[in-house]
């Protein structure tokens, strides 16, 4: 269906015409039950805190690569971009992946090509070998991001927001750890960034290993019955679906041109790489910090409320970097980070709050995630692009400010397309 209807009377377990029956209900619970929960939970971690690495440790790297290739600021940008571009191009087809090759192959392929991407790219010598190889990077992250999703639905049944809220957290774990320690690994060894971000392959050989136990584990135990769900359609004439997709575009947008670009800025301002790596580090704590709080605290099915909290707090921290910057960025940048921490976690949210079934929200996910990361590639592009022009960072924050400006007008329209779903989509989260 193009666009949600009118909300049935009622949505539940007896009731709704995706719920599977109750003999194909026992079988998958058999299934599901059949990899031990702390193994699944071991899994989703391991994998998340592997998925951030291979763009956030270029940023503390930026200015030696761009000055050993000879990159101009717009070419460096591509660095972050073209990983983000290929988040937002791959998500659609990755789902077709998964049914032709199985969810569990198609992930540990992902998997092993950005650890040797990762890997990989610290060893090239030319610009098309540097690009080729972040290439991989991208497509390892949005191939395995986007999949994970559906082994959390899968493994965690009734459970299944927690465990995102302990995904997302895992994601901005990772971030942090690599922000804070590249900038201070460059400098132990005379091969500088090239072993600074190198070195995080190795996280992605844990998350290739336990990926190979969940894979060994799952086979063979694919053979309980699917409950036929009623197929979904691209929700492109729907207005409640494009307002959401701008959200999280440009949340998206706002989060990625400062992970590429606040060492640069910082580093251009005076600060050493060391310094610059710990303000990078800060932001992406306070993201992480702010990923389970949004989510703890938004109970409502209406989350426009906290939709403007966490988007005035973004916009404040951007607009306090130009207005005050005497004050410490350590303090700006953090609060514009909680703030789009907030954005991200209530924007994943928002697309399960307007759908009626799994299938469905799948479909209004992955629409979310295209037009999210596609708009979000063009944040590093801009940035660096206007650096080019203008000979200043000046301009590139003045035009932050005002996206996180247009985020907060957009919220008082992001109300429930409808009033009352299934809570939690309980019926949904079982039938995977």
């Amino acid at each position: 269906m193009d666009c949600i209807q009118e909300k049935p009377e009622s949505v539940t377990l007896h009731q709704s015409p995706l719920s599977p029956a109750p003999e194909n209900l026992a079988a998958h619970n058999r299934h599901s039950g059949s990899l031990p929960k702390w193994m699944a939970a071991a899994a989703v971690v391991i994998v998340a805190v592997d998925l951030r690495p291979g763009i956030v440790s270029i940023g503390p790297a930026l200015a030696s690569i761009r000055q050993e290739f000879g990159l101009s600021h717009t070419g460096a940008s591509l660095l972050t971009a073209v990983p983000d571009l290929l988040m937002g191009a791959l998500a659609l087809p990755t789902p077709w992946l998964s049914r032709r090759f199985g969810r569990d192959q198609v992930l540990l392929t992902a998997l092993i090509i950005l650890c040797l991407a990762t890997a990989g790219r610290a060893f090239a010598n030319t610009q098309a070998q540097l690009l080729f190889a972040t290439e991989g990077v991208g497509v390892g992250i949005a191939v395995a991001g986007t999949l994970i999703a559906g082994f959390i639905k899968a493994n965690f049944a009734g459970h299944a927001a927690i465990m995102m809220g302990v995904y997302a957290t895992a994601l901005s774990a990772g971030s942090t750890i690599s922000a804070a320690m590249t900038g201070w690994m460059a400098t132990l060894t005379p091969s500088g960034w090239r072993f600074a971000t190198g070195v995080w392959s190795l996280l992605g050989v844990s998350a290739v290993a336990i990926w190979l136990v969940v894979t060994i584990r799952e086979r063979g135990l694919k053979s309980a019955q699917q409950p036929s769900v009623r197929k979904a359609h691209l929700p492109l004439r729907n207005k409640t679906a494009w307002l959401i997709a701008a959200f999280f575009a440009l949340n998206n947008f706002l989060f990625y041109a400062l992970i590429a670009w606040i060492a640069p800025m910082s580093r251009e301002s005076g600060a050493s790489s060391t310094v610059a790596g710990l303000l990078l580090a800060s932001f992406t704590a306070a993201f992480t910090l702010g990923n389970p709080v949004f989510g703890f605290v938004s109970k409502s099915h209406d989350r426009r409320i906290w939709l403007a909290v966490c988007t005035l707090l973004a916009a404040s921290g951007l607009i306090g970097i130009i207005v005050l910057p005497q004050i410490t960025l350590f303090f700006w940048l953090p609060l514009a980070a909680f703030g789009l921490a907030g954005g991200f976690t209530l924007g994943m949210t928002l697309p399960l709050d307007n759908t009626h079934s799994v299938e469905e929200s799948n479909v209004w996910t992955a629409f979310t995630l295209t037009f999210g990361y596609l708009v979000a590639a063009a944040g590093p592009i801009l940035v660096g692009a206007i650096r080019d022009t203008t000979g200043s960072f000046e301009i590139p924050y003045k035009l932050l400010a005002a996206v996180a400006t247009l985020m907060l007008a957009l919220t008082p329209l992001l109300g429930p397309h409808n009033t009352e779903l299934s809570s939690e989509l309980q019926i949904g989260d079982v039938a995977r």
